[in-house]
């Protein structure tokens, strides 16, 4: 008796371990972080199949790879640009020159891109996105 019960409590401990590292955030840990993107099917995949078998552990993988971002694809290249040069590009009223901020995004990136379009979509980010990347709002 006591040996099958050490037996069914190793299978169940394996069987935990085995779905928790099924997490996209144990394969990818550079993904953490991304706020929206295209679900990686691989991993989503992993997380189904600890849903089918496991029910907690799925669910666990699912709410912590979206939790932390780590579903997503990677959108691809980003650039840093220095806070201090941002600085520069807000005027006393809070607004940003445009024309500045489209001659530094072609300096840093060498990229140009239509900023003067009048159809232009501008999102605005919240303080929670700037504090999942260690940032303060500052104007």
């Amino acid at each position: 008796m006591r040996t099958q019960t050490r037996v069914i409590g190793g299978l169940l401990v394996a069987t935990l371990f085995t779905q928790l590292t099924a997490c996209g955030t144990l394969f990818y840990p550079e993904r953490r972080g991304q706020i929206e993107g295209r679900i990686d099917p691989a991993v989503a995949g992993l997380n189904a199949i600890g849903i089918l078998f496991y029910v907690l552990p799925g669910l666990i993988a699912f709410g912590i790879d979206f939790a932390t971002g780590a579903i997503y694809l990677p959108g691809g290249l980003t650039s840093h640009v220095d806070p201090q040069k941002l600085e520069n590009l807000v005027d006393a009223n809070g607004q940003i020159d445009r024309a500045k901020l489209k001659a530094l995004i072609e300096q840093q990136t060498g990229h140009s891109l239509p900023l003067d379009q009048p159809n232009l979509m501008q999102h605005h980010g919240s303080a929670e996105q700037l504090a999942l990347y260690g940032l303060r709002p500052a104007a």
